[in-house]
């Protein structure tokens, strides 16, 4: 179910890379590799998955709310995380010169889907 939906989001979205929806402590609940010459996606949201949750608690201490979303651009990769629970997260990867929006836009779509198979 969660390979599925993961497929879908790298798929519409143009330079499309990977999707991994993964838990704050590191471990990949499933993922799905479009180009896997690219990026090791796992490696790179478990290594995210600590700034995320020093981004959480930040945002806790701070009262401005809870952490919604994370970008990172770098020179070969994009990377879209979005909070899909208080635990798990999912990690788009795309290319420099990808779309973005789409990106932010079906990670957004797609969390109610992932929640539900929880």
């Amino acid at each position: 179910m969660f390979a599925e939906t993961l497929k879908k989001v790298v798929d519409n979205v143009e330079g499309g890379i990977a999707a991994v929806m993964m838990g704050l402590d590191g471990i990949s609940v499933d993922s799905y590799i479009k180009l896997n010459d690219r990026v090791d996606v796992n490696t790179v949201a478990m290594e995210f998955s600590f700034i995320l949750s020093q981004v959480r608690k930040a945002g806790d201490s701070l009262a401005v709310g809870s952490l919604e979303e994370l970008s990172v651009k770098a020179q070969r990769l994009l990377l879209v995380c979005r909070m899909i629970s208080p635990q798990y997260f999912i990690a788009i990867a795309i290319l420099p010169v990808g779309n973005f929006g789409k990106a932010r836009f079906f990670a957004r779509l797609a969390t109610p889907t992932l929640v539900a198979a929880l």
